[in-house]
């Protein structure tokens, strides 16, 4: 957990307020945190969890053992993960 010490203009401090009331939040922390739950994915990607990455590569060993030596196309990769583009 990172401590920060925030200078908030009074707009941002009334974002924070409707957030904190809206999610019925204990303090302006957890207003913070939710704020980027629910935006930072427009910012920054997340990491893959170890369980995403597992269940990915079961897939492409699911592939391979029915296919051997041919070769997955993206298209193919993202059927199979139930992933619609």
């Amino acid at each position: 957990m990172v401590f920060a010490r925030l200078n908030l203009t009074d707009y941002a401090n009334k974002v924070i307020n409707v957030i904190k009331a809206r999610f019925e939040l204990k303090d302006k922390s957890e207003a913070v945190n939710k704020f980027v739950e629910l935006y930072g994915d427009e910012v920054v990607e997340r990491d893959a969890n170890d369980k995403y990455v597992q269940k990915i590569l079961d897939a492409i060993e699911k592939h391979r053992s029915k296919y051997k030596d041919r070769r997955m196309t993206l298209q193919e990769l993202d059927k199979l993960c139930g992933i619609d583009v």
